[in-house]
């Protein structure tokens, strides 16, 4: 199995696997640095500021994350894109006006004092709020077979009947749908509101491809084997950020 931390960056950068998902649809993914913002970000790709927003699901334009992957439909390779910094105006200083004396001394240059630089905010994911039980619902009704933390599950392994639809656990987008990562089979990930990701592993075959939206109770697949084999079953697991947590604090 392939290191697991692939998963991760999958999750909040678009978990790093462009290639599978470049297969269906052309672009790339633009990596967003300390200064640069959509606008300029649209600006060098050509691309409408409003379109990147929708299509990657910022609720705020004005508000990315350092670190934030953007995808940037119908490019082919990654640009170099300014960063935008707003300079600092040093304070204005009085001139000191120069006594009146016989033999004058010669008038001190006025030093410029210069502000001090107010480094912004670090944005990181911070806790998860408090568990909602009406924030997500179940991708199959089934027994579960495996729990959060059991070994180095991450998540939840639900049994279910060959080829049970799986169901979207809340709207959201769809940033993957393939099946590059080892040892999960077809898999698809949706990102939803409030830094919340959910994966649905072991997939028979995905009904849905990346970039779409889909709502709440949404068909995403049809349920399938592990890849190591043994019964048919979903694997299920809720991120916040690039943390998991445990699904059974969430569900219903």
């Amino acid at each position: 199995m392939m290191n697991y931390c692939r998963l991760i960056i999958i999750a909040i950068l678009v978990f790093a696997l462009t290639a599978c998902a470049a297969k269906r649809q052309a672009g790339v993914y633009h990596t967003v640095k300390k200064g640069q913002t959509l606008y300029t970000i649209s600006r060098i790709y050509d691309v409408d500021k409003l379109y990147l927003a929708r299509i990657n699901g910022i609720p705020d334009p004005t508000e990315l994350q350092v670190g934030e992957r953007i995808y940037i439909p119908g490019a082919k390779y990654v640009k170099k894109v300014p960063i935008t910094v707003k300079p600092n105006q040093p304070p204005k200083v009085a001139s000191k006006p120069k006594p009146v004396v016989k033999k004058p001394k010669p008038v001190q240059p006025t030093r410029t004092v210069q502000p001090k630089k107010t480094p912004p905010p670090k944005k990181s994911y911070s806790k998860p709020p408090t568990a909602s039980k009406d924030r997500f619902i179940w991708p199959v009704k089934g027994k579960i077979v495996k729990k959060f933390g059991s070994g180095s599950s991450k998540g939840l392994e639900i049994a279910a009947n060959e080829g049970t639809p799986v169901a979207s656990a809340a709207a959201g987008k769809v940033i993957y749908s393939g099946s590059g990562i080892s040892g999960y089979g077809n898999l698809v990930i949706i990102r939803h509101d409030g830094s919340f990701f959910t994966v649905y592993g072991y997939n028979q075959k995905n009904l849905v491809e990346a970039g779409a939206f889909v709502s709440k109770g949404e068909k995403l697949a049809l349920s399938g084997k592990p890849p190591s084999g043994g019964p048919y079953r979903v694997y299920f697991e809720i991120r916040y950020g690039k943390k998991p947590v445990n699904p059974l604090t969430y569900l219903p």
